[in-house]
């Protein structure tokens, strides 16, 4: 090993060994309830929920996936779909954050996602809630595989090491932190992971600029390239059959013509941002924060968050094609060049800090995929099914077993490295989105939404996403959307056509709706802290 990356390894080693510290930190205090070790018994501050919100909603894919479409096609896919990230974000929080806090208690105390959606048709059978965490499990699944596909292609491309024994490695990491501390403990190693991101990807952005020689010097070398810079249209490269970009006269070529970016293709691209009223690992977070009147606060800081970390995951990506044009020349490939850029610009031990950004991105995503997946199996399916007079600690062990379930799958997901992890983390978001999407928004606003309309919504959105990938789109022209887009508006529609043909919800369900509509804001007995025991911030 060479010096340089004896230091790289000793940063990231320290960040590993602060984020397996946090775990153990939670242990005691996350294992006494699943209160506590699904929602952290609702004592989350804001700064922690913000943090933890967004850096467990972007994973790997904020400083890989997003940097490589940018570096590979020009600005606008990766811009358009920024901006769309950024206004789903806000009216997330604008919207959904704060109702979602206060019917979420007086549902029951629900602590998990499913079972808001149970507890709020009063489904005693538990069907809404158990077809929710069927699709958590399946979505999730591939959730992680995405991020144990960043793992693998970070230290690849650091020290060539074997793709798959680091896939694997990261994977179990991750496993270790989330089956000791819970939720606690994932909410505060985002904390730390999203701070971490957020500096990385601002030191690189700012350094290569330098590297490029100012903005003039950038903009004038990718204004040469067709479409590169354009908001309409789209750079493509002209690549041979393996889809290899080829390079002549040391310059990478593309069509003279870059592909049209119309109006449908910029709504198509932008419908991302409908995906955060479905996140459950973003919900999750709504749901257990210390007083809904905190989540302004929150809303503030997540807002700047994302704004300023997808600008500079852009320009990380348009400003390395400038100063590598021809290193990276496949998708897989580009989605490197956030790494490849550290490795340059900057002293060994600081690229260990700033790339651990990386592994924080995949770490605090694929951690909060994993619990919120053993959550709804092992509450929502195991106790709410199979075995109602369950135990706390048969319902951890459950979520543990599950934990490894998916962990398995994640890592079956993963195995191939020329995995482009910008598709595949698009494909579970659409999934999560359509089948949720809808019915939290419909959930917390219309009274007269039914158990059957809920179902009807969650099952359609995820049929949609399925059918259209895989049957309708590759028919192309308008055919060609995002699937989410036609997905969520068939959710939406599904619901109320079904809610509409089927009776109106019994009256208790009535009367709690408007509870928690007319309900003054929450009162502190419901967040006391525990004696001994202090909030997260």
């Amino acid at each position: 090993m060479q010096r340089g990356d004896f230091y790289v390894l000793l940063a990231m080693l320290i960040y590993f060994i602060i984020v397996l510290t946090i775990g153990f930190i939670y242990t005691k205090r996350s294992n006494s309830s699943t209160r506590e070790y699904f929602l952290g018994g609702r004592k989350v501050g804001p700064w922690f929920t913000a943090l933890s919100a967004e850096a467990s909603d972007m994973s790997g894919w904020l400083l890989m996936g997003l940097p490589g479409v940018a570096y590979f096609t020009g600005a606008s896919d990766a811009m358009w779909t920024a901006i769309g990230l950024a206004i789903g974000t806000y009216l997330n929080w604008k919207l959904v954050a704060r109702r979602l806090r206060k019917y979420s208690v007086v549902a029951n105390d629900s602590i998990t996602l499913p079972g808001f959606y149970s507890n709020r048709f009063h489904d005693t059978k538990n069907i809404v809630g158990t077809i929710a965490a069927v699709i958590i499990l399946i979505f999730f699944c591939v959730y992680c595989g995405s991020c144990f596909v960043t793992c693998g292609k970070l230290f690849n491309s650091l020290f060539g090491w074997d793709y798959t024994v680091m896939m694997v490695f990261g994977a179990l990491i991750v496993f270790l932190y989330t089956m000791i501390g819970g939720y606690l403990s994932v909410v505060a190693t985002d904390f730390v992971q999203g701070c971490l991101m957020f500096c990385a990807l601002v030191v690189v952005v700012v350094g290569s600029i330098t590297m490029a020689g100012g903005i003039d010097n950038t903009v004038a070398f990718l204004s040469d390239i067709p479409g590169y810079l354009s908001m309409t249209s789209m750079a493509v490269p002209v690549a041979d059959a393996d889809g290899v970009q080829v390079v002549q006269n040391g310059q990478p070529l593309f069509e003279a013509e870059p592909s049209a970016y119309g109006l449908l293709t910029i709504i198509s691209t932008m419908s991302w941002g409908l995906g955060y009223f479905g996140m459950p690992q973003v919900l999750v977070r709504f749901m257990g924060i210390r007083n809904e009147d905190e989540v302004k606060t929150s809303r503030r800081i997540a807002i700047v968050w994302v704004v300023i970390s997808m600008f500079s995951a852009v320009m990380i990506g348009m400003i390395g094609r400038a100063i590598m044009p021809d290193q990276l020349l496949t998708q897989s490939a580009a989605e490197s060049i956030f790494i490849v850029l550290a490795q340059v610009m900057l002293p060994a031990f600081a690229c260990g800090l700033v790339v651990s950004g990386i592994l924080a991105a995949s770490m605090s995503s694929a951690s909060s995929y994993l619990l919120i997946t053993g959550s709804s199996v092992a509450e929502n399916i195991f106790r709410g099914v199979f075995k109602k007079d369950a135990t706390d600690n048969q319902v951890l062990i459950v979520s543990r077993i599950t934990l490894a379930c998916v962990l398995l799958f994640g890592i079956f997901v993963a195995w191939d490295e020329n995995s482009v992890i910008f598709n595949v983390v698009s494909y579970a978001w659409a999934g999560l989105g359509a089948s949720f999407g809808p019915l939290t928004l419909f959930s917390l606003y219309w009274r007269r939404t039914t158990k059957q309309g809920a179902i009807a919504g969650m099952v359609t959105g995820a049929a949609m996403v399925l059918i259209w990938h895989n049957l309708i789109k590759p028919m192309g022209g308008v055919f060609g959307i995002y699937e989410l887009l036609p997905a969520f508006l068939c959710g939406c529609i599904a619901i109320v056509v079904v809610s509409l043909l089927t009776k109106e919800p019994e009256q208790s369900v009535l009367d709690e709706f408007d509870h928690y509509m007319d309900s003054a804001p929450t009162e502190r007995s419901l967040d006391t802290v525990l004696e001994g025991e202090t909030p997260v911030q």
